[in-house]
């Protein structure tokens, strides 16, 4: 790995321009130089990648999902702290900051599972030739999204300068509820499904997958809702500083309106994948995979001359939305059923409570930006938290008044993440 990292670092401006063709001769030594920063943070997101690995496996959650949110808060802080001294670099820091963090959180826990880590080499061990199997198909379902981004990026960069930055910004936003509780759910029920499927117990496999992709469902939809109505006030809160100006908030907000349509989809196609995996069916997912490719490109043709680099954001979301619904309708007929009445009645009791969410969020953030006025940080702060705060009130009244199962499950992870936080400090 540190080979290959060498390589990317000395071959930096060749890379970039394979990756962004068309790119502004004036901006790549810039961009060579914050490239060269950030690849320091591949060793540590391997690191933590195994980490999370070997710590799943002992059914330990709370440390790899704090690493995530420690990853792009170090992001957001570091960058910010460092911004005002080293400039845009101050961000590329903080990139390889949340890396270590994301890594370093998860020692503790890697200790306590007695890990005693040794060198070996031996690759002929059957352990690691199942892993090289198993790993392969894997690695090119979990490449899909990246070369779908790829795409965007290589054809965003043919329009107006500012457009492949209002993207990669833009679809950084929409990953946050992914990462955060999406995954979250993911990882803590795939060791139930597997356990399930080992012992062939499929009624209650069924029950646990639809259970989880519910629970997706449930807080996927709400972050879609809140992130389409407050993302002019939640970027110009954290963005809109020195350089990034008004106009840059407009350009990112516009591909994050077309990015937050895709977040449910996404966020279940994280879920989805673990479900086959559990089956050991690691080759449909790629089969999907590949299509959805084919999908994004087309659609990015289609939709970005009439729409722009919001066109792009939009082919991203709707090829998702494909993957998604096609790892549905494979894993129906794989298992017989997936209890698609209970999915189809819990999607649309979380449609209406994030609509009805979305549409109190709009006029608090419209009755504190004429009130309070957001011409200062405060104010801004202010606005998007009082925003949320009645956001998540709502949406957890609604969920009650709807009576949701969901609710209960998305709940559980949370008390016990803070149970586990409590007990760990």
């Amino acid at each position: 790995m540190v080979v290959w990292i060498g390589v990317g670092v000395v071959f930096t401006p060749q890379l970039i321009n394979l990756l962004v063709p068309g790119f502004a001769p004036e901006s790549m030594g810039l961009t060579v130089y914050l490239t060269r920063i950030m690849f320091i943070q591949v060793i540590f997101m391997a690191f933590s990648g195994i980490s999370m690995g070997i710590l799943n496996s002992y059914k330990h959650f709370t440390a790899p999902a704090m690493g995530s949110v420690l990853y792009n808060l170090g992001i957001i802080v570091v960058g910010l702290l460092l911004s005002q001294r080293f400039g845009i670099a101050g961000f590329s820091i903080g990139v390889v900051a949340g890396a270590i963090l994301n890594f370093a959180v998860q020692l503790p826990a890697l200790l306590r599972v007695g890990l005693r880590y040794r060198f070996s080499f031996n690759f002929r061990h059957p352990g690691v030739q199942r892993l090289i199997k198993l790993m392969l198909p894997v690695l090119v379902g979990l490449s899909v999204a990246q070369i779908n981004l790829f795409v965007n990026q290589n054809l965003a960069s043919g329009l107006p300068p500012g457009m492949v930055a209002a993207l990669r910004t833009g679809q950084r936003l929409m990953q946050l509820p992914i990462g955060v509780f999406a995954i979250a759910i993911a990882v803590a029920v795939f060791p139930t499904l597997t356990e399930y499927a080992a012992r062939k117990e499929i009624r209650e496999f069924r029950r646990a997958m639809s259970l989880g992709i519910r629970s997706i469902f449930f807080v996927a939809l709400p972050a879609t809702a809140g992130l389409i109505v407050l993302r002019v006030p939640i970027i110009r809160l954290l963005l809109q500083l020195g350089k990034f100006t008004a106009e840059n908030t407009q350009a990112t907000a516009y591909a994050l309106l077309y990015y937050s349509i895709g977040i449910f989809a996404y966020s279940a196609i994280q879920f989805l994948s673990r479900v086959f995996y559990a089956l050991q069916d690691t080759l449909t997912p790629v089969t999907v995979g590949v299509l959805t490719i084919i999908l994004n490109l087309v659609l990015n043709f289609a939709l970005i001359k009439p729409l722009a680099h919001g066109g792009l954001a939009l082919a991203y979301s709707l090829a998702g939305i494909f993957n998604m619904l096609l790892l549905l309708w494979i894993l129906r007929k794989k298992l017989g059923s997936i209890d698609g009445g209970r999915i189809s009645v819990s999607f649309a009791k979380s449609f209406a409570a994030s609509a009805l969410m979305g549409f109190a969020l709009y006029w608090i953030a419209g009755w504190t930006e004429l009130v309070l006025g957001v011409g200062t940080k405060g104010g801004q702060l202010i606005q998007v938290s009082l925003s949320v705060m009645i956001g998540v009130v709502l949406y957890s009244t609604l969920s009650l008044l709807f009576k949701m199962e969901e609710a209960e499950l998305v709940w559980g992870i949370l008390v016990k993440k803070i149970r586990r936080t409590g007990r760990s400090g």
